[in-house]
């Protein structure tokens, strides 16, 4: 996240809570689980970077640091890629835009191990920069693989037959192409960071609000 590693650590308190109020809200129903669990996981993630930020400033022991920016690029490079479209396929109903969603899920699969390959193979970096972390790996044909990673993550949101689904993943589209233009060398920090806080702001409208109409012709959705 932007600015600090306090304001990951504050941030990551207020959003991780954010996801536990809402998943103790789901109410038994599995297939919203894994969307309602997404705060909860990406407010961990911008904990673990409060430590890498730390680390790195001389603020905690060096290898904890190190251990946290693993940690940290783990979940954002080989982890997310994957659960955020399988969370978007599980909410979907059976149907023709379910089984396009596996088209993501596969290509998010792809990303992942071609990420985490960069990893094993190191250099692993993370660098202070103006208000974020810069993280750099051995990473070949990264402009393709961070397109990939995008249509894999945001692809899903604008297919899902739910009108809210697909407007948070309009609005994450449009993110990425600010975060994108505004910091190349940031943008996992950066990208991660606005993930969190829209995530969770989403899930206080599944939380409170009517959580999503299905477009015409299909079942609504329902209060979470």
């Amino acid at each position: 996240m932007c600015f600090s590693a306090e304001a990951d650590l504050v941030g990551g308190v207020v959003i991780g809570a954010i996801g536990v109020d809402v998943f103790l809200h789901v109410a038994g129903r599995r297939a919203h689980m894994a969307l309602a669990a997404l705060p909860m996981l990406l407010g961990v993630h911008q904990i673990v970077e409060a430590f890498a930020w730390w680390g790195l400033q001389g603020h905690v022991d060096p290898t904890l640091g190190r251990a946290a920016t693993w940690l940290y690029l783990l979940i954002a490079f080989v982890l997310v890629p994957v659960y955020v479209p399988l969370a978007v396929w599980a909410l979907e109903p059976r149907g023709t835009r379910r089984t396009g969603m596996l088209a993501f899920v596969l290509l998010g699969a792809v990303v992942s191990i071609v990420l985490l390959a960069a990893m094993l193979r190191g250099p692993v970096v993370a660098t202070l920069a103006s208000h974020h972390l810069e993280y750099t790996t051995d990473l070949h044909a990264g402009t393709v693989v961070v397109m990939a990673y995008v249509v894999a993550c945001c692809g899903p949101l604008l297919l899902s037959g739910y009108r809210d689904i697909a407007i948070f993943g309009v609005v994450n589209l449009i993110a990425v192409a600010i975060i994108a233009r505004l910091t190349i060398d940031g943008f996992a920090s950066v990208w991660c960071g606005w993930a969190a806080i829209s995530s969770a702001a989403f899930a206080l409208h599944l939380r409170y609000g009517r959580g999503g109409t299905r477009r015409p012709g299909l079942v609504a959705l329902g209060p979470v």
